[in-house]
């Protein structure tokens, strides 16, 4: 998986591509929660990654409730495979998607 970061004043943009999994989410915890602190709006962009497992969508999950507290957070560009995983999870009623 490749993580690329874009941060803005207090927005942040994150662009995955690959897999993100067992073995690549603890490297995007450690990427994220590094600068979160000082984040308003946090935008996700998915449309390179192409899948996601459940420790993914626990990163996901742990950052919107972060994020609900201090800002905003969106996922962009979803592809149809991940937009499988978040209907079939319920995680398109949990997160804004675009």
């Amino acid at each position: 998986m490749t993580i690329k970061k874009i941060i803005e004043g207090e927005k942040m943009t994150i662009k995955l591509s690959g897999r993100l999994d067992t073995v690549t989410s603890p490297e995007l915890e450690n990427e994220v929660g590094s600068d979160l602190d000082s984040v308003k709006d946090l935008v996700w962009d998915l449309g390179d990654l192409e899948y996601i497992s459940s420790s993914g969508l626990r990163i996901l999950l742990s950052v919107q409730k972060r994020m609900n507290k201090q800002g905003s957070m969106k996922v962009v560009n979803a592809n149809e495979t991940i937009m499988d995983i978040f209907d079939i999870t319920g995680f398109t009623s949990i997160l804004t998607i675009e």
